[in-house]
């Protein structure tokens, strides 16, 4: 069949089809475009590893600490789990800091 012998079902499934790939396309833009989400995704990424290099480090100091250290350790520890904005902002500072520091010595 050619373009104008197609039935009116076939056009009509044809513009579904159409209209899908445009929802499609549009929701894939709008995630792009989403700045305040795509930043409020790295944060949480950002938090969540800072946790867990900060549970892994503490293990790691533990098991090589004295017990007067692991009490300091504990208390940091503690410290990191109620406030893990404030571990997560100075972990993104102070990679920031050493990222300017590298890019200026270049």
């Amino acid at each position: 069949m050619t373009e104008q012998q197609r039935s009116p079902e076939e056009l009509r499934e044809d513009i579904e089809q159409t209209r899908e790939e445009l929802g499609d396309t549009a929701a894939a833009l709008a995630q792009k475009t989403d700045v305040k989400g795509q930043a409020k995704a790295k944060a949480k990424a950002a938090k969540q590893k800072a946790s867990e290099k900060v549970s892994e480090a503490a293990g790691k100091t533990q098991a090589a600490t004295p017990d007067s250290a692991g009490s300091a350790l504990e208390q940091a520890q503690q410290y990191a789990r109620e406030n893990p904005a404030v571990v997560a902002s100075s972990a993104a500072f102070l990679a920031g800091f050493v990222l300017g520091r590298r890019r200026s010595r270049r």
